[in-house]
């Protein structure tokens, strides 16, 4: 988080993104950083297991049906990006599905880390500027391989449904480099 423009002489919107924080389920030590060290909170952030994502999916579709809303096969409430789970959702979910996420408040200067594949949303409290960076960890390859096979079945108009991730190439290029260090290396690697 890089800026937060708190508007000056609204101490209405103050107690406005105290009771967001507060409703987004934000634990006491976020809310004394808030209140007594008057730092600048730009966004509330929820973050889920990714191994919760069809749980989610599912209860979105079930919430979407009971509000008469279509649920297209090529489209997908999750990368869609059409929900934002409030507090009466967020206690559903859990009540119904037993899933519960983490709440995050990011600061002006903190920087939050998603893992891949880990449904998240993210409610700005006050116009702020973030930098995003995607990257693909070893240990994740799987999970992004996966993630964007699931991107494929998204309508062709669908802001998702390039390969973001770029996974084949990342793998590519990672055996490539790879090879060339063990062939620089091979002398070494030879001798007992």
């Amino acid at each position: 988080m890089v800026y937060v423009g708190i508007p000056k002489g609204q101490a209405d919107q103050e107690e406005e993104v105290l009771r967001t924080i507060q409703d987004g389920d934000s634990d006491e030590l976020t809310i004394k950083r808030f209140t007594e060290s008057r730092e600048k909170p730009g966004a509330l952030w929820h973050i889920y297991a990714a191994k919760d994502t069809e749980k989610i999916r599912e209860f979105l579709k079930k919430v979407a049906e009971e509000q008469g809303q279509e649920n297209p096969v090529d489209h997908d409430p999750i990368h869609d990006q059409s929900w934002y789970l409030d507090r009466p959702l967020r206690k559903r979910l859990h009540q119904e599905y037993g899933v519960q996420g983490w709440a995050i408040v990011q600061f002006l200067g903190d920087v939050v880390f998603i893992p891949a594949g880990a449904p998240h949303q993210v409610h700005n409290l006050y116009s702020c500027i973030k930098v995003a960076e995607d990257f693909v960890s070893p240990e994740h390859v799987k999970h992004c391989f996966w993630l964007t096979q699931e991107f494929r079945y998204l309508s062709h108009t669908h802001t998702n449904h390039e390969d973001k991730l770029q996974v084949k190439n990342v793998i590519y290029h990672a055996v490539k480099d790879a090879v060339g260090i063990l062939r620089a290396n091979e002398s070494s690697l030879s001798r007992p």
